[in-house]
């Protein structure tokens, strides 16, 4: 094979990429922040053990766990128009999914980082006359947070990864603008093989620093 890299220039990747890893970026944030609040509220309902919260959180949780990322992609983008009566754009119907779909992993990591707190926190705060909600929010939940901040990031790096999985849709991120970078140019294997080496680049990057921080909170324990 002949492989010609020298087609790669700033303006092929202000043109054709930048754009795209904006939006990747935007995505996993937003689908990070969005994530974490609502798997709180589900981690919160399992644990809360009332029988008419604990149900419908297990069986959100369960069920997206279950299903394929690429499936849950395709039935939000064709079937919440069908819902709300409008087309809706892949950028933010891709948005809405992340969201939702990553809601039920950080549920599980925010489930156990409260069930890493020592139960003799909460009686503590009970002891002082704090309610469940004051004692979760003021005791339990930073002490959690601080435990699964590792995971946290771990997972949202996993989620920075599958955000390539909206090339479904035809959302332009990332990988979409090696893609039209490569037709443009007609360069695709090239094309590809750079992509991967940024993504490999930017996670390897990232897990290095989760790394980092893990040692760090190790210490300070």
């Amino acid at each position: 094979m002949n492989l010609d890299f020298s087609f790669f220039s700033w303006a092929v990747a202000s043109s054709f990429i930048a754009k795209g890893l904006i939006f990747s970026i935007q995505l996993t944030l937003i689908a990070m922040l969005g994530g974490i609040a609502l798997g709180t509220v589900l981690a919160l309902m399992r644990l809360s053990g009332k029988r008419w919260l604990v149900l419908p959180a297990a069986f959100y949780v369960n069920t997206l766990r279950s299903i394929p990322l690429v499936m849950v992609i395709l039935w939000f983008f064709l079937l919440i128009p069908l819902l709300i009566g409008r087309p809706m754009g892949a950028e933010l119907s891709a948005i809405i999914t992340f969201t939702v779909f990553e809601a039920a992993y950080y549920s599980e990591i925010m489930r156990a980082g409260i069930q890493s707190v020592p139960k003799g926190q909460v009686y503590a705060g009970y002891a002082v006359g704090m309610s469940y909600g004051q004692t979760m929010q003021l005791v339990v939940l930073p002490q959690a947070f601080r435990n699964m901040l590792p995971v946290l990031l771990t997972q949202t790096i996993i989620l920075f990864q599958d955000t390539s999985l909206v090339y479904a849709i035809g959302a332009y991120d990332l990988l979409k603008g090696f893609e039209v970078a490569g037709k443009n140019f007609n360069r695709p294997v090239e094309t590809y093989l750079v992509a991967t080496v940024v993504y490999f680049v930017i996670c390897f990057s990232l897990s290095m620093t989760v790394r980092r921080l893990q040692q760090k909170i190790q210490i300070i324990r």
